[in-house]
């Protein structure tokens, strides 16, 4: 099946069954966080924070890009459940649903309401299933919280939604109004069984990839190695350590293979011909699905996460090149970098997206000969402008795990 595109240009902005869930009572008492925000993780030996600014102006940061991140994007969608509105016709995705999910999760403490909007937020992913698994969520609603363009689910939704329980039972317990911890398990069970490839051992693009070419692709922007080490962890099922070796080995082929001066990944892979390789023109949603775009910009944050959090170093190769070609692409100065490059390095996009420049600084934290281009991303980053749902959470995200506040289960 051709899915439709994920995500929808207006100006040069990208906007881009289940458990059941009782209504928390008036005056019922909501759990104390156990990890309140702000965190100050140790993250791995011989990283970096940004070093020009004091942690509480970090942390001050990060609550002042929340707070209009809230304002903005998490709303009310009928009596006691919380939706993502993603666009300005008030549609959502499982992709920001899961965004927001993670959020109000690392931003208890903070914010007093966090549990309340979790809660919300999981009662509207358990009445929106997909099709094909009860546990994995329908990837898109309309204003009127109708499933559309097809009940199936987006691999990234799915797991960001599955780690997200997995921090609310660290953050508030299980005990509650919500088992988060069976909820979790739930999810990451049906991951495996309808997001993951179990003969390839790829994470597929969503519950519905099954047929033709799209039953071998998967897209780097899912490679969320730090969920998948957490799902092991929670289920004590090592097929996940599978997925884990084979998306570390994807990471590296096409890096050696198509980017060995760049380190820069392609929105989507194919495997063709016993390989695994950059996706053609328009094979899932645009001309430049093989190339470094809407999709992909998220892999300097994604798959540093794990590096950060763990130490493991398979695609630190990856990520230093990365990391020296885009300082030397854009003169250090991120208000230069663009919103799209070819594998090779040549520039394709013409907008400067805070979903293209924050997540650099992420990726920037692997070595102390970052630091300087660290320094100017969380400045360029922390004093930038709303753009979209889509900019505006990617910078928040990039934020909090710059600053020190991401945490693993």
């Amino acid at each position: 099946m051709k899915r439709n595109k994920r995500f929808s240009l207006s100006g040069k902005a990208v906007l881009i069954c289940c458990l059941a869930f009782l209504m928390v009572p008036a005056g019922f008492a909501l759990a104390a966080p156990n990890k309140p925000f702000p965190q100050h993780t140790t993250y791995t030996s011989g990283s970096i924070k940004p070093s020009h600014v004091t942690q509480t102006t970090m942390d001050d940061a990060v609550k002042s890009k929340w707070d209009s991140w809230k304002s903005a994007y998490l709303k009310p969608a009928g009596t006691g459940k919380y939706y993502v509105k993603y666009d300005s016709s008030g549609a959502t995705v499982s992709e920001a649903h899961g965004y927001g999910m993670l959020l109000t999760v690392l931003m208890a403490g903070y914010d007093s309401s966090a549990q309340t909007y979790f809660n919300g937020l999981y009662k509207y992913y358990t009445e929106h299933p997909s099709d094909n698994n009860p546990y994995l969520m329908a990837w898109k609603q309309n204003s009127s919280f109708q499933n559309v363009e097809g009940a199936d689910s987006a691999t990234d939704g799915d797991m960001d939604i599955a780690y997200s329980l997995l921090l609310a039972d660290k953050q508030w317990g299980s005990s509650g109004t919500v088992n988060y911890l069976q909820a979790a398990k739930n999810i990451i069970n049906a991951i495996m069984q309808n997001d993951v490839n179990q003969t390839q051992w790829t994470l597929r693009l969503g519950d519905w990839a099954t047929d033709g070419s799209y039953a071998t692709a998967t897209r780097p922007s899912d490679f969320m190695l730090n969920h998948l080490k957490a799902f092991q962890q929670a289920t004590g099922d090592t097929r996940w350590t599978k997925v884990i070796d084979k998306t570390y080995s994807i990471i590296n082929s096409i890096y050696t293979n198509y980017s060995a001066s760049t380190g820069l990944l392609p929105d989507f892979v194919v495997y063709s011909g016993g390989a695994y390789k950059p996706a053609p023109a328009d094979f899932l949603e645009d001309t430049t699905d093989g190339s470094y775009a809407y999709n992909s910009c998220r892999t300097p944050w994604r798959i540093t996460t794990d590096y950060l959090m763990t130490g493991d170093n398979r695609a630190l190769n990856q990520l230093n090149q990365m990391n020296s070609w885009i300082k030397g692409k854009v003169n250090s100065n991120p208000g230069a970098v663009k919103d799209g490059y070819k594998l090779n390095g040549s520039v394709i996009g013409s907008y400067n997206s805070g979903a293209f420049f924050a997540p650099f600084g992420v990726s920037a934290m692997t070595s102390s000969s970052n630091q300087t281009w660290l320094n100017s991303v969380w400045t360029y980053t922390a004093g930038s402008s709303s753009e979209g749902y889509y900019e505006d959470s990617i910078k928040l995200f990039s934020l909090l795990v710059m600053s020190g506040n991401w945490w693993a289960y």
